[in-house]
C-alpha cells in the first residue's frame, strides 16, 4: 500500500485567498510521494473559489498519477459540491 501525503486547508479559502492557496497546494502536490489527501477540517469560510482550487488540485494530482481525496469536509463544502455537481470528482470523505 502506498503512502498518503496530507495537505491542510486554511480556515478561510475564498476568492481573495484562492491564488495563494492554490500555489501552496500545487507546490506540495508536486513534491508528493503518494496519494494526496486534502484535510478540509479547518475550513470555516468558503465559496465557489474553494471548489475551483480543489478541482485544480485534483487535476494536478491526476497529472502526476496520484490519487486525490478531500477529507473531513465540512457540511457546507459538501453541500456546495453537490450544488455544482462535483462531489464525486472531489471524493469527499
Amino acid at each position: 500500500m502506498g503512502s498518503t501525503d496530507t495537505l491542510a486547508l486554511p480556515a478561510q479559502l475564498t476568492l481573495p485567498e484562492a491564488r495563494a492557496a492554490l500555489e501552496t497546494l500545487e507546490a506540495a502536490i508536486a513534491e508528493a510521494s503518494g496519494a494526496v489527501a486534502v484535510d478540509a477540517s479547518a475550513l470555516t469560510h468558503i465559496d465557489s473559489a474553494t471548489l475551483a482550487v480543489l478541482l485544480q488540485c485534483r487535476r494536478s494530482a491526476q497529472a502526476r498519477k496520484l490519487g486525490f481525496s478531500v477529507q473531513n469536509a465540512p457540511q457546507r463544502l459538501v453541500d456546495l459540491a453537490k450544488l455544482y455537481g462535483v462531489e464525486e470528482l472531489l471524493t469527499l470523505a
